[in-house]
């Protein structure tokens, strides 16, 4: 005999885990990273019309150490990439990643040199949102699946996102030393006298 047969509707037995995530889902606080032209659609996702607060998300958080869901809109920059990053890094765990639009899943239509080319380049993301720019119900629909995910019936686990993360701040340091190499090389040929900064080993440390 159980719970349920005993008491019956008067208790709702269940994991401890699922009532942590079903309360995580429904009190998300996004904060937005708006550089472009999708800015105006995540603009009128908070509007009356579509109403993003239905789904538990209306407070927005412009302070990245109170919010756990960033948002990425619009065309994202290599010299705004460490910038970004810092905010991401400030984020309380856990945290979650929407990529919303052409320009900041892919680059877009900007293949250039400048414009990173999709900011899971050095963020994890969780969802991905197409569209140049996208629709207000394509948003919603994306922050539904990651409600979904949260609530554990989709994607990896936050232990393996972790991981992820690590492997993906390892590669930009990585990168991040290789050209900072090159540019001292280069400026000691040019007969420049380079003055290294102690314990700038990344990006992080701007």
């Amino acid at each position: 005999m159980g719970l349920a047969s005993l008491f019956g509707d008067n208790v709702l037995a269940g994991k401890l885990a699922d009532l942590v995530a079903w309360g995580r889902k429904y009190s998300l606080w996004p904060t937005p990273f708006a550089t472009a032209c999708c800015g105006i659609e995540y603009m009128s996702v908070m509007a009356n019309r579509n109403d993003l607060g239905r789904f538990g998300a209306e407070r927005q958080s412009f302070s990245p150490r109170q919010a756990d869901m960033l948002i990425v809109i619009g065309t994202i920059c290599l010299k705004a990439k460490p910038v970004l990053l810092k905010i991401w890094e400030q984020m309380p765990e856990p945290r979650w990643c929407i990529s919303m639009g052409a320009c900041a899943s892919s680059g877009g239509m900007f293949d250039v040199y400048s414009v990173v080319q999709g900011v899971d380049d050095f963020i994890p993301v969780d969802v991905f949102v197409p569209g140049c720019p996208p629709r207000p119900e394509m948003l919603l629909h994306a922050l539904v699946l990651l409600q979904e995910k949260i609530q554990g019936r989709e994607g990896i686990g936050h232990e393996s996102r972790m991981w992820v993360r690590r492997e993906v701040q390892a590669e930009i340091n990585r990168e991040w030393a290789a050209r900072q190499a090159e540019q001292t090389e280069r400026l000691r040929a040019a007969g420049k006298t380079v003055v290294p900064v102690p314990g700038l080993e990344g990006p992080e440390g701007v």
